[in-house]
């Protein structure tokens, strides 16, 4: 018999309140999102007080600034999350359904899409306050982890973006007919990887233990751009690991291709996720191996 770990008795809600006849509901997921602003938005504030952390013992931002830096960075993780996700994963369904486009309420974000929207917003941000752009990318990238960590805690409590079908020990039966359904013989229960705790540890646990280490314990503000690059490469490698154990998206399953690989001869491919994250590994080892020059808040770069 395989040895395998039931899903175990998790709600999606938090709590449901009726008004009026009308049910609002807090979900993990929107909780997730909520808690990891909100710490990302203290480290921030605290690595901007710590002078000694930045050149010359000078932030390149005040908390104020921060505080408002974090309305952008929502705007941003929001419209490109759902942007990235119809572009990436979707383009034919919202190409013929465009009114569902920011219909964000139906589920559907993908991170790759998050974070180009934080880019944008922070550029743009930066780029209006005369902010040396790579010192802020390095204090946004070193505070991001602890929300992928929670974010990921709450996709796997949801159910949702659930592995590929395994027969080690802890893998999870997940409820529901789309997890269950991996070709096995009927009555019995199939169980998956349970990717999204294998991401949670890499990209949020280790990922943002080995940046705050480096932020400090080896002074990694002083070089701009390294913890950009730390960042960048860590998810990327992080997920590009993960994806070997992760179900795709169901679009790119089809007959001649189970393993859903978006780019493939043969069998032979990659999927989506880890196409988008070859472009990050190779942003964030350019950032590594540039030599730094240090920026100031008249710095075009």
């Amino acid at each position: 018999m395989q040895a395998m770990i039931p899903f175990p008795n998790l709600s999606p809600e938090i709590f449901t309140i009726s008004v009026a006849g009308f049910e609002f509901a807090l979900r993990w997921y929107a909780m997730a999102y909520i808690v990891g602003i909100l710490i990302a938005w203290r480290l921030a504030v605290m690595a901007v007080r710590t002078a000694p952390l930045w050149p010359d013992k000078k932030s390149p931002m005040d908390a104020r600034q921060v505080e408002d830096l974090i309305t952008w960075i929502i705007l941003g993780v929001v419209l490109g999350g759902r942007l990235g996700y119809v572009l990436f994963y979707q383009p034919a369904y919202y190409l013929a359904h465009p009114a569902e486009i920011l219909q964000i309420w139906t589920g559907g974000m993908a991170f790759h899409g998050g974070l180009l929207g934080v880019i944008v917003a922070a550029w743009i941000f930066a780029h209006r306050h005369g902010i040396a752009k790579l010192q802020m990318a390095d204090l946004v990238a070193h505070a991001v982890a602890p929300g992928l960590l929670l974010g990921r805690l709450a996709n796997f409590i949801n159910a949702e973006l659930w592995g590929r079908a395994t027969d080690l020990p802890w893998g999870v039966a997940f409820p529901g007919r789309a997890a269950q359904d991996c070709g096995q013989a009927i009555g019995t229960l199939c169980a998956r990887h349970p990717s999204q705790l294998y991401e949670a540890l890499l990209e949020g646990l280790l990922l943002g233990g080995v940046i705050l280490w480096m932020v400090y314990r080896r002074s990694a503000f002083h070089k701009p751009g390294q913890i950009l690059g730390v960042f960048l490469a860590g998810y990327g490698f992080a997920r590009f690991l993960v994806e070997f154990a992760r179900q795709p998206d169901a679009q790119f399953v089809e007959i001649g291709n189970p393993l859903g690989l978006a780019y493939h001869i043969n069998g032979i491919g990659v999927t989506m996720g880890q196409t988008l994250s070859v472009p990050m590994i190779a942003l964030g080892l350019y950032f590594l191996l540039r030599r730094p020059t240090l920026q100031t808040k008249t710095s075009s770069q």
